[in-house]
């Protein structure tokens, strides 16, 4: 089995060490994507409607460095400091999935990396839609 990490420049840098992504076998696994803006390495303003499209954006990115995209996307995990921001993620959440959503799970965490309201991580797989 080999390996190929992934880098996107429309995704802000890694804050540690670890890939945007990593591809093996057609399976595309793409690290949590925070709210930050690739330009400033900040989290966006505006709170967790902001920071979910921003992660959004940023995880689309890295699709995009693979020739993927969003009808890819098999399962998705979201992170969310507040579980009463989910409705909020939800809506903003939907519009990039608008049909055939992947599968999901959601949880409340303590904490975020930079204080994050939400963090997204994604799998998805290189094949026939």
């Amino acid at each position: 089995m080999s390996k190929r990490c992934i880098s996107s420049a429309g995704a802000p840098a890694a804050i540690g060490p670890y890939s945007h992504a990593v591809e093996t076998e057609g399976l595309l696994f793409v690290s949590g994507q925070l709210g930050i803006d690739p330009g400033t390495q900040a989290l966006v303003p505006g709170g967790v409607r902001a920071e979910t499209e921003r992660a959004l954006l940023n995880l689309s990115s890295i699709l995009a460095a693979t020739g993927l995209g969003p009808a890819d996307v098999l399962k998705t995990t979201v992170f969310l400091r507040d579980i009463g921001d989910f409705a909020a993620m939800n809506e903003v959440y939907a519009s990039f999935f608008p049909s055939e959503p992947p599968a999901r799970s959601a949880f409340q965490v303590a904490a975020l990396p930079k204080g994050g309201s939400v963090e997204i991580e994604a799998i998805a797989r290189r094949g026939e839609r």
